[in-house]
């Protein structure tokens, strides 16, 4: 079993789907495919000459976030290798299904469809990575869930204590972070955009109406305009690493 392809999800509730759309749309310099789904609740953000790797989904209830999409060429053979390892299905439908993990992180197997062109570097960043946010009560359990669940990804700690990082083979698109939280709560997601300059993105962002939320010596919390929170990490947008510091 192996993973074609990865997508990131983002999840807005449906009064908001709209306006994140055009926000993502305009950072990732992608075009919108038409709605589908019964309520018209799935986007794909189209890349010119190469295959999209990011979704948008209007959510009905809930405050949304964002999960996983794994392609795979046999969907009943993934699901099956996730419940093994603690995984429950949520929602089954006509060649694709909705899991959850054990801490309750949502994620999706659905067909690989030929995907294998990785959209490019737009204006010095690169949507590349879904961060989870686990309390700390779940955290163990989920590094092992990923790392087993994803074999032939590198799962390895992270520049920090409180990170887990689990990079895909070369050319998959999206990679998962792993981040303990310091109060237990519900786990939850929030895409990550590798910057090669994270100032000049955050000022590219908030001319189309970002909020800085944060700053950290490596990352910056945004929220856009439809709401959800996502981070500009100081990684080379090329190969995801964590950019060089001179000096």
């Amino acid at each position: 079993m192996s993973i074609r392809w990865t997508y990131a999800f983002i999840d807005r509730p449906a009064p908001q789907a709209g306006p994140a759309a055009g926000f993502w749309t305009a950072v990732t310099g992608t075009r919108l495919s038409e709605a589908r789904g019964d309520d018209g609740e799935f986007v794909t953000l189209l890349a010119d000459g190469a295959d999209a790797c990011v979704k948008l989904q209007g959510v009905a209830s809930g405050g949304g976030g964002a999960h996983l999409d794994f392609s795979v060429e046999d969907v009943p053979e993934f699901v099956a290798h996730a419940a093994r390892l603690g995984a429950e299905t949520v929602g089954e439908h006509e060649g694709w299904a909705v899991l959850r993990s054990p801490a309750g992180q949502l994620f999706c197997a659905v067909p690989w469809r030929g995907e294998s062109v990785r959209p490019p570097v737009v204006r010095g960043s690169r949507l590349d990575q879904v961060c989870l946010d686990l309390p700390p009560s779940g955290y163990d359990a989920e590094v092992a869930f990923w790392s087993g669940l994803l074999p032939d990804w590198d799962s390895a700690p992270g520049s920090l204590p409180e990170f887990h990082v689990v990079r895909p083979p070369a050319g998959l698109p999206v990679r998962i972070l792993l981040q303990r939280l310091e109060e237990e709560r519900p786990a939850s997601a929030h895409p990550d955009l590798a910057c090669a300059d994270i100032g000049a993105v955050r000022a590219l962002h908030e001319e189309l109406g970002a909020v800085c939320v944060a700053v950290f010596d490596n990352w910056t919390v945004m929220r856009h305009p439809a709401g959800g929170t996502y981070c500009l990490t100081g990684r080379d947008p090329e190969t995801g690493g964590l950019a060089r510091r001179s000096g």
